[in-house]
């Protein structure tokens, strides 16, 4: 169900931090992945390892220095096939639709730090077709291949594979497809049916056509970038898929090639997304230690006088506060402290903000969290549309990493 809400221009700022998106396509709808690049982005830890894919240790910082040379632009596969792989080293894949940004410029430092100075790095500027629901969408959306080459030299990029619809469709729309299957189907899937089939599939070729050892994605399309692993791994695709974290701008917006359709004023709206992310990650940070606290200070004793003991005389009153306190109640917080913010902005403004959902998933599956849950991995996740221009977010969050 879609929520309209009306935001303001006011919430919470989150510090910064690097962020690196990006993929074939970001599950907005037109547009692109990725956003703007912080200093010293970095490719995600725990990288997706495929079978066959050969090993590395990359450190935390990826490498900025430009190429010597700008970077060959190939149209065909037969061009891609003909250029010379690097004897020795590896050859790492960034897959874009074009319109780059500093977001993609992350990716592909983050791919140049990987394959090394004698590896290579192949950037893909293709737009999808099979990705757009609606013609107009994918006439809209942005075509800038000299200023892509610019930024993908600046960023260390070796070649960039820039082929037509007919290069990659020769014989029209493909007959056989990849099916995303039910994780395809959650969110962002339901939002925009069969978006991820034909994100998967033009994966599947451009993987083929490259031959890449490594392939990086970013975290801001986060249901694209575990449907990429899952088929990886499903389809004993001999590759290793890395995930670079999102790059966002000082005011914490998520870098996007569509951020461009925003107004001033409806970029301010936008932030309320961002906002309620970051508003339930601290809320989480401060459930856990209150809950280490607790415990530490009266392990096995009424948990109420425990809080009261220790100086947390609000919260020892406040029975919701405790009851959100115990480990089963942080998935709840999570959500109720997103929403809350989303609810506070648009009391205060004046344009509105159609949410399309807001979900606390498993990173696995994008099943939803339940409220139980007291430790693992999960991805807290909102879209929601702005004037015309719909915008995606979310952040990683770690249950009981304090306990």
């Amino acid at each position: 169900m879609t929520t309209t809400l009306r935001t303001g221009d006011d919430g919470p700022q989150d510090p910064g931090g690097p962020e690196g998106t990006g993929g074939p396509e970001g599950t907005e709808g037109p547009e692109g992945p990725g956003g703007p690049q912080a200093p010293g982005a970095h490719h995600a830890p725990g990288a997706h390892q495929a079978p066959g894919a050969p090993q590395r240790t990359t450190s935390p910082q990826a490498a900025r220095a430009p190429r010597s040379a700008p970077p060959a632009l190939l149209r065909t596969a037969a061009e891609l096939d003909a250029l010379e792989r690097p004897a020795g080293a590896g050859r790492a894949v960034v897959m874009t639709m074009g319109a780059l940004h500093d977001g993609h410029a992350a990716l592909i430092r983050a791919a140049r730090e990987a394959a090394g100075p004698e590896g290579q790095v192949v950037v893909t500027v293709f737009v999808n077709p099979l990705q757009f629901g609606e013609a107009a969408d994918l006439d809209r959306y942005p075509r800038t291949l000299d200023a892509d080459l610019e930024i993908a030299a600046a960023a260390g990029a070796d070649a960039v594979f820039a082929p037509g619809v007919d290069e990659v469709y020769p014989g029209g729309e493909p007959q056989v497809r990849i099916t995303a299957g039910p994780m395809g189907e959650r969110l962002e899937g339901a939002a925009r049916p069969g978006h991820f089939d034909g994100m998967l599939t033009v994966v599947a070729k451009l993987l083929h056509l490259t031959r890449p050892d490594e392939a990086f994605y970013g975290q801001k399309d986060a249901q694209q970038l575990a449907l990429i692993r899952r088929m990886v791994r499903d389809l004993n695709f001999g590759v290793r898929i890395t995930g670079v974290p999102t790059v966002r701008d000082p005011d914490g917006l998520a870098l996007s090639s569509r951020n461009r359709f925003l107004s001033a004023e409806e970029r301010r709206t936008a932030l309320a997304l961002s906002h309620a992310l970051f508003a339930a990650r601290d809320r989480l940070a401060a459930q856990q230690a209150l809950h280490e606290r607790a415990r530490a200070t009266a392990p096995g004793s009424d948990r109420a006088a425990g809080l009261n003991r220790m100086g947390e005389a609000r919260a020892a009153a406040d029975a919701q506060a405790v009851a959100l306190a115990r480990p089963g109640g942080m998935p709840a917080a999570v959500r109720a402290t997103a929403w809350a913010v989303l609810e506070e902005a648009a009391a205060r403004g004046r344009l509105p903000l159609a949410v399309d959902y807001l979900a606390l998933v498993d990173p696995a599956d994008f099943t939803e969290i339940p409220d139980g849950r007291t430790s693992g991995e999960a991805i807290l996740a909102v879209a929601a549309r702005v004037g015309e221009t719909r915008l995606i977010d979310n952040i990683p969050l770690t249950f009981g990493a304090l306990t």
